[in-house]
């Protein structure tokens, strides 16, 4: 008998079926509600937060400073470098409440009044996705106890930048000035894309005159970066062109022996190759150290500088105006023999004053009683006064006027600095326009002697015997020699010839010989002339405080502030001129000895005709 089969239960596995697929319904319906309801939260109650976030771990184009171009003398001395240091910098936009961020990083880093003064400054200058420097140069503390509390303060950021540093101090702020940072003015004329990440611009002399060429091209790298500003990655990167290297024509042993030669005396050396123009050295005394200002001065020691004794901050080279005095005769001895208003024979007799005709008014001559007999030869060497103002009323202004402009007095010289005053030489024109009044007579008699109204800078002193050494002709002073380009390339600065001024070789040969003698035997610089090479110089004395009719001796009746000042001019060697000197020394006679103490310096170095020069005499001062 066969066994019978069981078949399966159709309605039970269907009912199976069916309530696991409403398990199963159920299950999905809850895990689609949770996500609807998640991207819900994501997407409507955290829109403001994901969408801020969003937008802040993005893609940013961040500039790249250029590094400033290095300045050497001319045999390769660094005189102004870059060093690095560390920054604290902020990025305002970055930052949700900028006030109250920079005072809880006064509680970790000490921010001082200057510092938080300079930031607030700049806040308003630069854009607010800017980097804005909040304290330059961390020390390493500072750097650390940034960094552990660095999740504080999103946007703000320790960076490493090269800042200006001026290895020789004081002893070329003259020529170089210095940089500073950007201020107001400045901002709205430099280029704000070449400047977007620099915060430092020349403020004075060579750093200012060349600031295009030293600044170089800034740099952009695209980054992405979080929500706190820190660098996920670079992307692209388009590096900055460096700034030129710039080679000036100043000598640094030349400038520091200048500045030795001052010593404590208060004035201003330059020394000029007459051969090309180049200005060897350029000294003013008192001087300043310019780090003080690269990253901001206080208000005290800025008070200081300015209440200093001597004026630091005072270019005597090119803005210090005094009177030409008697470095002003052997110009007016070229003119009057060139224009055969006299001759070499002309003589006259010096009782120690002089009159005009019809007048009881008294010109002195400097020494008491006079010289004698005095041909111009002999007025040159012992700066006879009484000869000059009979020589020059019978010249007349015209003459002084015309040949002193044609040495470079009365303007510019057009030295590659953007400081410098003109001085003036005074014709009737100039009275009547400056002064309302007529010219007399009398003003021509006290120009003659480079007193009255004249005035000149130590930069033009050294120009004009610079053009008498060449025999009028003369080269366009400048401090620039050569560039050199980032790919090391040099470029160099071409001498540029002024037009030359054009007198006879017999007067040049008069003159030149005359202002040799000032240092022989009788002559006004006899105490300096012992030396291996022979040179040609005026002495000059500018009154300060008038003494005639005194019997008191000056050096006893008055305090330093009111004593002469003394000029000196001078070229060496005389047949082969390498070097052309114009010092100015305030209150004190010492001007000669500092000029001979600088040309015992540049020839000790270069030597002439294979001699070395003698010592120099002592620096004494020799009061009148």
């Amino acid at each position: 008998m066969s066994k019978r089969l069981t078949l399966k239960d159709h309605q039970l596995e269907i009912a199976l079926y069916q309530r696991r697929a409403i398990v199963a319904l159920v299950l999905v319906l809850i895990l689609a509600a949770g996500l609807i309801l998640r991207l819900y939260y994501l997407q409507v109650i955290q829109h403001k937060l994901y969408t801020t976030l969003s937008e802040k771990n993005q893609v940013t184009l961040l500039p790249i400073p250029p590094n400033r171009g290095i300045i050497y003398d001319r045999n390769g001395v660094i005189i102004a470098e870059n060093t690095p240091v560390f920054s604290l910098e902020m990025i305002p936009d970055k930052v949700a409440n900028v006030p109250e961020t920079v005072k809880a990083l006064g509680k970790i880093i000490n921010l001082s009044p200057e510092d938080l003064a300079a930031f607030n400054k700049q806040l308003k200058q630069h854009r607010r996705f800017d980097s804005v420097p909040l304290k330059v140069k961390l020390d390493e503390q500072d750097i650390a106890k940034f960094y552990v509390n660095q999740f504080r303060f999103p946007g703000v950021m320790v960076k490493a930048q090269l800042i200006r540093y001026y290895p020789l101090g004081p002893n070329f702020v003259d020529v170089l000035g210095y940089v500073g940072r950007i201020n107001e003015n400045e901002v709205q004329k430099v280029d704000p894309i070449n400047y977007a990440a620099t915060n430092f611009i020349g403020k004075l002399g060579i750093e200012k005159h060349y600031e295009d060429i030293l600044h170089g091209r800034v740099g952009y790298q695209e980054v992405e970066t979080d929500a706190g500003g820190r660098i996920v990655r670079v992307l692209k990167r388009i590096p900055p062109v460096p700034g030129n290297n710039l080679y000036l024509s100043i000598d640094a042993n030349l400038q520091i022996a200048a500045q030795q030669a001052l010593g404590e005396d208060f004035g201003s050396v330059v020394v000029i190759d007459p051969n090309t123009g180049e200005i060897l050295a350029m000294v003013s005394n008192p001087g300043y150290d310019p780090n003080l200002f690269v990253q901001g001065i206080s208000q005290a020691d800025y008070q200081a500088l300015q209440n200093a004794p001597g004026k630091p901050l005072y270019n005597r080279a090119i803005r210090g105006q005094y009177p030409i005095a008697s470095t002003i005769k052997p110009y007016l001895a070229l003119e009057a023999l060139n224009s055969r208003t006299i001759d070499l024979k002309f003589k006259i007799n010096d009782p120690g004053y002089y009159s005009l005709p019809g007048s009881a008014h008294v010109y002195r001559d400097w020494k008491k009683g006079g010289h004698g007999v005095v041909d111009v030869m002999k007025a040159v060497q012992v700066s006879c006064d009484t000869f000059f103002y009979t020589v020059g009323v019978k010249m007349g202004i015209t003459h002084i006027h015309g040949i002193l402009t044609d040495f470079g007095f009365g303007k510019p010289t057009g030295i590659d600095l953007d400081e410098e005053l003109g001085g003036l030489v005074p014709d009737p024109t100039w009275k009547r326009k400056a002064k309302g009044q007529p010219w007399y007579l009398g003003d021509t008699v006290i120009s003659s002697i480079g007193q009255g109204f004249m005035l000149t800078t130590p930069l033009q002193l050294a120009n004009a015997v610079s053009q008498m050494a060449m025999r009028g002709q003369g080269y366009q002073v400048h401090l620039l020699m050569q560039t050199q380009d980032a790919k090391g390339r040099l470029t160099k600065i071409a001498p540029i010839p002024l037009t030359p001024i054009r007198i006879d070789a017999d007067v040049w040969d008069s003159v030149i010989m005359a202002m040799h003698n000032v240092t022989q035997p009788g002559g006004t610089a006899a105490a300096i002339g012992n030396a291996p090479y022979a040179f040609a110089a005026k002495t000059g004395t500018g009154q300060v405080f008038s003494t005639f009719g005194r019997d008191t001796p000056k050096s006893q009746f008055l305090p330093k502030n009111l004593r002469d000042n003394t000029m000196f001019i001078v070229f060496a060697p005389m047949d082969k001129p390498q070097i052309a000197i114009g010092v100015v020394d305030e209150n004190s006679h010492n001007a000669k000895f500092i000029a001979r103490k600088v040309m015992d310096s540049y020839f000790s170095r270069h030597p002439y005709d294979g001699i070395h020069t003698v010592p120099a005499p002592d620096l004494t001062p020799v009061e009148h």
